[in-house]
C-alpha cells in the first residue's frame, strides 16, 4: 500500500484535495493529511472539510498568520517534526502556490521524500507576486509535476524541465463537475431570494497586491460602485481588516465568507464574477458566467478566449466597461485530462510509479 502525505493549508487546496483524496483511497493508497493552519478561520477552513467530505487531518500544524518568512518557517519546523516522527511516505503531495505549498516542498526535498506538485507549471510572469515565487521554487523541487493544461507543460519545457512532467487535466474541473449539481440542493442561499438569477454581480478580493495597497483597493471599490446592479461581496478576512479606511458603495452587500457549495451557486447565477482569485476565474467560465479579473495578468490564459475573462486590473472605468461587454461565442473548454478525470490520473500515476520501484519519468 502506497504511503502518501498530503500538505494543505488554504481554502483552494481543501477543494482540490477533496477530489484527489477520494481518488487516492479508491486506488488503494494510505493518505495522511497535514493541515498547516495557514487558513484557520472556521469559515475559511473547517467548513470545507465538513461539506466536501475531505478526510479529517492527521495533524494541524497551527502555523497561523505572520510574514511570509515567519509563516513558512513555522510550517517547515512543525512539518519536519511530524514527518520524522513516523515512517517517511512514498510521496508528499502539495497543491498550488501558497506558503503551505512551498514549506511542504522544501521539507520533503531535504528529507529525500519525492514531491508531487498538483497544479504545476502555472506562471503569471510577475515575480512581485509571492505566489509566483512559490510556484517556481516548488516546481524545481518536485519529482513529479502534474500540470492542469498544455500551457503549463509548455511553461516548464521553456524552463528546461521535461522529465517528471505529466499533463493530467485540472483537478478543479473535477471538483466543479462533482459538486456543482449538488450545490443548489445542499446549499440553498437566503441571499438568492433577494436577487434573481443574472441580476447581481459576485465579487471577491483577497490578493495582497490589491488588499495591501490602499490606492488599488480604493479603486476596486470605486469600480464596484460604478456597476449597474447589486454586488455581492463575500469578505476574505484580509479584506475585512482594511475596510475602516474605505467607503463601501451603496450597491455593495458585504457577506461572510461562503463555503464552496454556496460559492458555486452564487457563481452559477451571477451576471458577472469580478475577482482576483485564480480558481474563481476558471469556475466562472466552466459554469458559463463571464469573469472580470481584478489583476493585470492571469495564470489561466485559456479563460481569456472569446472575452469570457477580461483583465482589467483595478481601473474603475475598465471595471465598469468590462461589466457591459459580452463575450463572443461559447465558453472555452479547457482543463480536460487526456485519460478522464485528473484526480484519477494523478492517483493512478502515483501508485503505479511506486510499484515500479522508482520515481521514473512521465
Amino acid at each position: 500500500m502506497r504511503q502518501i502525505v498530503t500538505v494543505i493549508g488554504a481554502r483552494p487546496q481543501f477543494i482540490k484535495a477533496a477530489v484527489v483524496s477520494r481518488a487516492l483511497a479508491a486506488a488503494g493508497a494510505h493518505e495522511r493529511i497535514v493541515h498547516t493552519g495557514q487558513h484557520y478561520d472556521a469559515q475559511m477552513s473547517g467548513v470545507f472539510f465538513d461539506e466536501l467530505g475531505v478526510p479529517k487531518p492527521t495533524v494541524n500544524l497551527e502555523a497561523g498568520s505572520g510574514s511570509h518568512a515567519v509563516q513558512t518557517g513555522a510550517m517547515m519546523v512543525r512539518l519536519e517534526r511530524f514527518l520524522l516522527d513516523g515512517p517517511l511516505p512514498d510521496y508528499l503531495i502539495v497543491y498550488g502556490d501558497t506558503n503551505s505549498t512551498l514549506a511542504g516542498a522544501l521539507v520533503a526535498a531535504k528529507l529525500q521524500v519525492p514531491v508531487a506538485h498538483v497544479e504545476a507549471g502555472l506562471r503569471s510572469f510577475n515575480r512581485r507576486m509571492a505566489e509566483e515565487i512559490n510556484r517556481i521554487v516548488t516546481d524545481r523541487l518536485s519529482d513529479l509535476c502534474f500540470c492542469p493544461t498544455a500551457t503549463a507543460v509548455a511553461n516548464l519545457r521553456a524552463e528546461g524541465r521535461t522529465s517528471g512532467v505529466l499533463m493530467t487535466g485540472d483537478v478543479m474541473r473535477d471538483a466543479t463537475r462533482f459538486f456543482a449539481d449538488r450545490a443548489a440542493v445542499r446549499a440553498p442561499l437566503d441571499i438568492l431570494t433577494e436577487h434573481a438569477p443574472a441580476t447581481y454581480f459576485l465579487a471577491t478580493v483577497h490578493r495582497a497586491e490589491n488588499t495591501d495597497d490602499p490606492d488599488r483597493l480604493r479603486a476596486v471599490f470605486e469600480g464596484l460602485g460604478r456597476l449597474n446592479g447589486p454586488v455581492l461581496l463575500p469578505l476574505h478576512p484580509r479584506t475585512r481588516s482594511k475596510l475602516a479606511a474605505l467607503t463601501v458603495p451603496e450597491n455593495v452587500t458585504l457577506l461572510e465568507p461562503a463555503g464552496y457549495l454556496a460559492m458555486l451557486t452564487l457563481v452559477r447565477h451571477a451576471r458577472r464574477v469580478l475577482t482576483d482569485s485564480g480558481g474563481l476565474q476558471k469556475e466562472a467560465v466552466w459554469l458559463g458566467t463571464p469573469c472580470i479579473t481584478l489583476r493585470y495578468e492571469t495564470e489561466w490564459l485559456e479563460t481569456l478566449a472569446g472575452g469570457w475573462n477580461r483583465l482589467v486590473g483595478t481601473d474603475p472605468a475598465a471595471i465598469a466597461a468590462a461589466a457591459v461587454t459580452e463575450p463572443e461565442g461559447p465558453a472555452p473548454v479547457f482543463g480536460e485530462g487526456p485519460e478522464g478525470g485528473a484526480s484519477e490520473v494523478i492517483a493512478a500515476h502515483l501508485c503505479r510509479e511506486r510499484e515500479k520501484g522508482g520515481k521514473g519519468e512521465c
